[in-house]
């Protein structure tokens, strides 16, 4: 048999990631049920966030060690054909509809005890309950990341054009918009007169705004791993599939957020709205 492909697509080699990334996604589920039922591991009680390091710390070397097979894939064994291309695109555009999917259900959740369908909810807010100031923080945080939005896209027509330096300048400055835009929502949690636990508001609130946190964090992540690329000159005009897939997965981080500024923060945030059953 001849050991030269005669086919397009790439046979991947036997990898430890997929079972790793699997049993690393199960310690930081394990840690999360720790963390939030504040049950103590190995009779220590007091180690709050830490409960979740072991989870992350897999995690991130899950992503780290995968990524790195990846880029090695394309660069050094340039296995990456066109059909494989197509494939990884189409990947990466099936993984961001099934994210639709997740935050379709928060909305949901939101929407159906905001508009009265829930016959436990008379008003919304609920009583008790002082919604954070739309016009404020959140508003600040809705222009850093469309403002990150334009920084992306004009990375990206650097990348087109062949100037990957530039490129990476433009990168980095989106990841720090996006670190700004973290920190702001922390300060914004950390001064909120509500908490997780106090009802279905503070639920239906910190599940749709802190997993998209979640997502901006990953974001942020990403586009610094392709930062870091693009200054080792790794992107070609025609071959750039890395950004284009952390390009994507921002611009819908930043659509997100206006379906929640507009309908969490604003629309449906303000403290004066009855529902009688």
């Amino acid at each position: 048999m001849s050991s030269q492909a005669k086919h397009p697509f790439h046979m991947v080699n036997p990898s430890p990631w997929p079972a790793l990334g699997a049993f690393s996604a199960l310690i930081l589920a394990i840690g999360g049920v720790l963390y939030f039922h504040k049950s103590p591991v190995f009779g220590m009680e007091n180690l709050g966030l830490w409960k979740l390091f072991p989870g992350f710390a897999l995690v991130l070397f899950t992503m780290f060690a995968w990524w790195r097979d990846v880029v090695r894939e394309s660069i050094v064994e340039h296995a990456h054909t066109e059909q494989v291309s197509a494939g990884l695109r189409m990947g990466m555009v099936l993984f961001i509809a099934s994210e639709v999917m997740f935050f379709f259900a928060f909305f949901w959740a939101f929407f159906h005890n905001a508009l009265g369908f829930s016959t436990s909810t008379l008003q919304w807010p609920p009583a008790g309950i002082t919604p954070l100031e739309a016009w404020e923080l959140p508003f600040y945080n809705t222009v850093i990341l469309l403002t990150s939005g334009g920084t992306v896209t004009r990375a990206h027509m650097f990348i087109e054009e062949g100037n990957n330096k530039a490129a990476a300048r433009w990168i980095f400055i989106t990841a720090a918009l996006g670190a700004i835009f973290l920190s702001l929502q922390a300060y914004e949690y950390i001064h909120a007169s509500f908490k997780l636990s106090d009802g279905i508001y503070p639920s239906a609130f910190y599940l749709a705004t802190g997993f998209h946190g979640l997502h901006v964090l990953i974001g942020t992540l990403f586009l610094i791993v392709c930062g870091f690329r693009a200054q080792n000159n790794q992107f070609t005009a025609h071959k750039h599939i890395g950004f284009q897939a952390a390009a994507w997965y921002w611009h819908f981080v930043d659509v997100v957020w206006l379906f929640l500024f507009v309908w969490v923060y604003w629309l449906l945030g303000e403290p004066v709205r009855h529902f009688v059953g």
